[in-house]
């Protein structure tokens, strides 16, 4: 795939050098030079309206309060695939899937582990490889961005829709607030084994 990445920070870096290995041509955008990212995953520089116009996919790995004015400077997307990785650094407030205005199809998606989980190869756990819930509307999108998990090593799984996005990143916050205090937060999800009927 042509994949854009928007940002240049941990993110746009650990995703970026999986999918690299993995074989796709990439181009990275962003406001803090570019080119020292993109020197290392073998990809080339653009503005965000020149990675938009490479890209069939979108990652967008900038700073949530950015999201409007990078959007804004891509210009038109439709027909892309917008990967929404961001989270609320205040873990609080008005979600961040809602504050995305685009005529791209946008998937949410790889906002629920630390940036060091993407730099695993693979990220698995006990024998088990990492889950990546995804949000979105449109089937082809789902099913590019299910390519980009399994590339990684990763197992997609399909949320529902966009409008589900919202509790993915409530998700987040809950899960990263334990984490931080300490806690376990893996171990409050117990694993459900359906009895016969």
């Amino acid at each position: 795939m042509r994949i854009g990445i928007f940002g240049t920070g941990g993110m746009a870096d650990a995703l970026g050098t999986q999918w690299a290995r993995a074989g796709h041509d990439l181009m990275v955008s962003g406001r803090s030079n570019p080119g020292d990212l993109a020197g290392r995953l073998g990809a080339t520089t653009g503005t965000w309206r020149e990675t938009a116009a490479f890209a069939d996919v979108l990652l967008l790995a900038v700073p949530a309060a950015a999201i409007g004015e990078v959007l804004a400077e891509a210009g038109p997307l439709a027909g892309k695939v917008l990967v929404d990785c961001t989270n609320d650094p205040a873990l609080t407030g008005t979600p961040v899937a809602s504050r995305i205005s685009t005529d791209a199809h946008v998937v949410k998606a790889f906002n629920l582990a630390h940036v060091d989980v993407w730099r695993m190869t693979p990220p698995v756990f006990d024998g088990r490889p990492l889950s990546v819930p995804l949000c979105g509307d449109d089937q082809a999108a789902l099913d590019a961005v299910s390519t980009l998990v399994r590339d990684i090593g990763a197992k997609p799984v399909l949320a529902g829709g966009l409008d589900r996005a919202a509790l993915l990143e409530a998700t987040a916050a809950f899960a990263i607030g334990l984490w931080f205090a300490g806690e376990d937060a893996q171990a409050i999800l117990t694993p459900f084994v359906p009895t016969g009927g």
